[in-house]
């Protein structure tokens, strides 16, 4: 039995750029790939990290150097918006563009063979 209540927000798995992406930059410059979110099922965790959104990068990292691993964050940071320059910004931008997706789905299978 789930102890917490579920988030009223999931983001959908796909291609997302982070606030810090240079569009002027390659292409996966701060681009990631969401697989979706995971529970923390001990009874003990905080509950703001009950919930963490599963996602690796596509650009050059520590995780995908040391090889089958994927990046947590908490679900909540996902959602919450960033500050630049004084402005609030979206901290992750699910990105659309075919041509884009094509790309960075091209650098994902090179990056991450099994997944």
């Amino acid at each position: 039995m789930i102890d917490a209540q579920l988030p009223k927000e999931l983001p959908e798995p796909g291609f997302y750029y982070h606030y810090k992406h240079d569009p002027s930059g390659a292409v996966n410059n701060y681009a990631y790939y969401i697989y979706g979110v995971g529970h923390h099922t001990e009874k003990d965790c905080r509950p703001e990290d009950k919930f963490m959104q599963v996602y690796r990068p596509l650009y050059e990292a520590y995780v995908y150097k040391l090889g089958k691993m994927f990046d947590l964050r908490p679900l909540h940071m996902f959602y919450e918006p960033a500050e630049v320059g004084g402005k609030q910004v979206q901290r992750f931008t699910k990105i659309l563009d075919p041509a884009v997706i094509a790309q960075l789905e091209a650098i994902k299978t090179v990056m991450y063979p099994n997944g």
